[in-house]
C-alpha cells in the first residue's frame, strides 16, 4: 500500500496532486448548476460538491472554488439570491462535463452545449431541462473557509421536481432508475447502481 505523507503532497506535480486528494473522499454527486444574472443572461457549469446539510428545514450546500479569477455562477447567485441544482443523468454527462470549461461571461454553456435550459412556473433561474432531478434554490449564507480561500455556499430549497419513475412511496429518490451519475475524482463519471436498502438501525440488545 502506497503512503504520501504530508510533505509529499506539499512536494509533488501539481496536477498528480490535483487529481489524487480530488479522488480522496471517495465517489461525489455530479451537479449542474444553472443561474441567470439581472439581466437573464444564462450559465451552467458542473459541481461535485453539493452536500446534504438538513432536512428541517430543507438545506443543500456546495463548495465554491476560490474567488480569485472571474466565478459566473457564484456571481449570478449573490447579485440575484437564486439557481438550481439538476442532477447529470448518463445521458448528458459528456455536455455536463463540458460545462467545466472556463468560457467568459456573457457566452452560456447552454449554447455551446446540448444541454437545454427551461423556466419553471416563475421561478428566476433556469433549469437544466434533460436532468431526472431539479431543485429550486434560494441563497441563505456562506461561510468562507480561510485555509485555502474557498467558500461553503448554504440555500435552502424552495420546490423539486423529480422524475415520476424515481420516487418511492416512502419518498426515497432512486437514483440508480435515472442513471444519475457520480464523480471521481475531476472528470471520472461512474454510474451507481442501487444494491439494497437497509431498515433503521437500533442498538443490539
Amino acid at each position: 500500500m502506497r503512503c504520501f505523507t504530508q510533505s509529499d503532497l506539499d512536494s509533488m506535480d501539481r496536477l498528480y496532486r490535483i487529481n489524487l486528494v480530488n479522488s480522496l473522499s471517495g465517489f461525489k454527486s455530479a451537479n449542474l448548476i444553472a443561474t441567470a444574472d439581472d439581466q437573464g443572461n444564462q450559465n451552467v457549469a458542473v459541481f461535485s460538491s453539493v452536500i446534504h446539510l438538513g432536512s428541517d428545514p430543507a438545506v443543500l450546500g456546495f463548495v465554491q472554488r476560490p474567488t480569485t479569477v472571474a466565478r459566473n455562477s457564484y456571481d449570478n447567485i449573490k447579485q440575484t439570491g437564486f439557481y438550481s441544482i439538476n442532477h447529470i443523468s448518463k445521458e448528458i454527462m459528456e455536455d455536463g462535463h463540458h460545462t467545466s470549461a472556463k468560457y467568459p461571461k456573457g457566452v452560456s454553456e447552454f449554447e455551446m452545449t446540448n444541454l437545454q435550459s427551461e423556466y419553471i412556473a416563475d421561478f428566476k433561474a433556469p433549469f437544466v431541462a434533460q436532468a431526472p432531478i431539479k431543485v429550486a434554490m434560494r441563497f441563505a449564507e456562506e461561510y468562507p473557509i480561510k485555509l485555502n480561500g474557498t467558500i461553503l455556499v448554504v440555500g435552502e430549497i424552495l420546490s423539486v421536481y423529480i422524475q415520476d419513475d424515481l420516487l418511492e412511496e416512502d419518498g426515497f429518490v432512486n437514483l440508480s432508475k435515472g442513471n444519475i451519475v457520480s464523480i471521481n475524482g475531476l472528470d471520472g463519471y461512474t454510474l451507481p447502481q442501487l444494491q439494497t436498502r437497509y431498515p433503521y438501525q437500533r442498538p443490539k440488545k
